[in-house]
């Protein structure tokens, strides 16, 4: 087996994993479940194989992943179809805590340990577990939580204050270039970025922001190539 044909092979296998979450959905990386899970396996034996097997024809293999996609992608659109199919195909949530009581059947019917379970708690900021009211082992292995009423935070609303109307952030810098399409889809111009920029930060010019964007109050935030930071905590 040639070099040629090993760069050949791995190119084709790594183009072909770059296609087919296309074809599957964003879901398949965000929101990985049972069937995700599996294709996800399968494919990157599969690629591997291509890649480097060379006892194996590439159509072959080729002919595999798209067998292997087809079947995720029906068993996808079967899942939307029947709420049924959709519990054996991606699995369902299971109750972890309930009403403050951990429920340990459930835990050991899905093999889940309490050193698990506080791990998922910490990382979702939760470090006494007399907090939680409800908590749930979601498809994807992620869990959801319901503290209880007095450990939940306090929100304008509940505070009777007055609520503001909020926007999507837009990013007007990346990486140093101006984002002309995002300035354009927002009826702003240029003019307008470097005047708000010398209203800010006078004596500075577009070519020292590295990052800028117009956040959600409408507020403009900027960040510069030099920070000013003559000590940092952390550089690499």
């Amino acid at each position: 087996m040639t070099y040629v044909e090993i760069l050949i092979r791995t190119i084709v296998a790594v183009g072909l994993l770059l296609l087919i979450p296309r074809i599957l959905g964003k879901q398949t990386l965000s929101n990985m479940t049972f069937n995700d899970f599996v294709t996800s396996i399968t494919l990157g034996s599969l690629a591997a194989n291509l890649a480097f097997n060379a006892t194996l024809k590439p159509s072959y293999i080729v002919l595999s992943l798209v067998v292997i996609t087809t079947m995720s992608f029906l068993l996808s659109l079967l899942a939307l179809k029947s709420r049924k199919m959709r519990s054996w195909i991606s699995g369902s949530p299971t109750v972890l805590i309930e009403n403050g009581k951990v429920m340990e059947a459930n835990m050991k019917k899905i093999r889940y340990t309490l050193d698990s379970l506080n791990q998922a708690l910490r990382e979702r900021g939760v470090f006494n577990i007399e907090e939680v009211d409800y908590a749930l082992l979601e498809d994807n292995g992620r869990i959801s939580i319901l503290k209880k009423d007095a450990y939940r935070l306090v929100t304008k609303q509940d505070m009777g204050l007055p609520q503001q109307a909020q926007a999507f952030p837009v990013e007007l810098i990346m990486d140093g270039a101006v984002m002309e399409d995002n300035l354009k889809l927002h009826g702003l111009t240029r003019e307008w970025l470097e005047k708000m920029l010398r209203q800010k930060h006078g004596g500075k010019a577009l070519v020292d922001v590295f990052y800028a964007v117009r956040g959600t109050q409408q507020q403009l935030v900027f960040d510069f190539y030099n920070d000013g930071i003559e000590q940092p905590l952390d550089q690499e």
